[in-house]
């Protein structure tokens, strides 16, 4: 070892100063500069997260120090998220393309979906999915990994991202079984019932996208705002689910920050807002049942694009 030749480990702390002096915002798969400078390091070195401990202590050779370097660099003049930078993120375990046509995975969803869905439906009665703003395709691509033997159908309003969706459906062998549709939530979307239907729509305030930080005026906006209260998207979703699920069906929706505006529209709707053990809130659950009953008559919002 030189001076010039850092360590995987000198290498990782010396990015993780820098991102610290630049007072970057985390969010994108990470929550802090440790965290980050680790995914920076170890994706480009094609190091995995449980290496020995010796593998730390080896010497990083100069051409990939210089492309790791270039790379922190970017991050912290560019302020685009790292996962747009590596072209990658992970969602449930799975690695998934994406670029600034979709939103980069986050959602809590991804626990539910390892477990199936279960404690709340019995996995293996789901054979029938809908997923609404698929964006990259994670959602739809991990249910259909989790329950191999459901069919998912995945819609967004964008052409960019179906075909973003498309690739990584194929990346996990599961292209067969993830059908990708054009529509604007149910319009445009003429299909059989199904058992579940999941969503992580638009849902960011207007108040709240005026002072984002700059990470996220990276990802296309119109995957984020929502309106006056973010429940632009989310009002149509709870009006027309009904309408396309079978008797004992169940629709699950990640509404976030605009929880709040949630339950003070819909006081006599009984949402269920699920718990997470890795974290995350902001998810309610209802079924078909409780929602034919409520006789939903809400206005149209505007159109939605891509999420997840």
């Amino acid at each position: 070892m030189t001076a010039t030749t850092p360590t995987v480990r000198e290498l990782v702390l010396g990015i993780e100063a820098r991102f610290r002096a630049a007072g970057l915002h985390y969010g994108h798969g990470t929550d802090n500069p440790r965290d980050e400078a680790v995914w920076l390091v170890f994706h480009l070195l094609g190091l995995p997260y449980d290496c020995p401990e010796a593998a730390l202590e080896e010497p990083v050779p100069a051409a990939a120090r210089e492309r790791i370097e270039a790379l922190a660099a970017e991050r912290i003049a560019s302020r685009r998220p790292l996962a747009y930078l590596l072209g990658e993120a992970w969602f449930a375990g799975l690695p998934f393309r994406v670029d600034e046509r979709v939103l980069i995975p986050r959602s809590p969803f991804a626990e539910l979906i390892r477990e199936g869905f279960a404690p709340w439906l019995e996995p293996a009665s789901i054979r029938r999915v809908l997923e609404i703003g698929t964006g990259s395709g994670c959602m739809a691509v991990a249910t259909a990994h989790y329950l191999p033997q459901a069919e998912v159908v995945a819609t967004d309003i964008d052409e960019g991202a179906l075909a973003l969706a498309e690739e990584n459906a194929r990346r996990h062998g599961v292209a067969g079984r993830v059908r990708l549709a054009r529509a604007d939530v149910y319009e445009g979307l003429d299909e059989p019932p199904f058992d579940l239907i999941i969503s992580n729509p638009p849902y960011v305030p207007q108040a709240s996208m005026e002072t984002l930080p700059p990470e996220y005026r990276h990802e296309p906006a119109a995957a984020l705002a929502a309106g006056t209260q973010g429940l632009d998207v989310v009002d149509r979703l709870l009006a027309g689910a009904s309408r396309f699920l079978r008797p004992g069906g169940t629709l699950i929706v990640e509404v976030g920050e605009a929880q709040p505006f949630v339950e003070a529209n819909y006081p006599r709707l009984p949402l269920t807002w699920l718990e997470f053990a890795h974290g995350g809130e902001g998810v309610f659950l209802i079924g078909r049942e409780a929602l034919a009953g409520a006789a939903l008559h809400l206005p149209q919002g505007p159109s939605m694009i891509g999420t997840v």
